[in-house]
């Protein structure tokens, strides 16, 4: 359900470093997380995300969850932008 989020968003931000800067700037309606992503690289990410109430989602495959973003790499993090 959340890779058709990211299909059917407007735009989409993505990786953790695009994904903090917009919860810092209040400007993301919720997150995707990929289950299979390093702790220790979406740590900080979904600490921030709770402190400013905004939803994280998980899917199990970065892999996957990249190439619903268009990028032949696997993405650990993606944020819905806010319109």
């Amino acid at each position: 359900m959340s890779y058709e989020k990211v299909t059917q968003a407007d735009e989409v931000l993505i990786g953790t470093k695009q994904t903090l800067k917009a919860l810092d700037l209040n400007s993301i309606t919720e997150i995707i997380v990929a289950e299979d992503a390093e702790f220790r690289i979406i740590q900080q990410v979904l600490t921030t995300a709770e402190a400013k109430g905004v939803p994280v989602h998980k899917v199990d495959s970065m892999k996957q969850l990249g190439k619903v973003c268009g990028i032949d790499v696997g993405a650990a993090t993606v944020a819905l932008k806010k319109q």
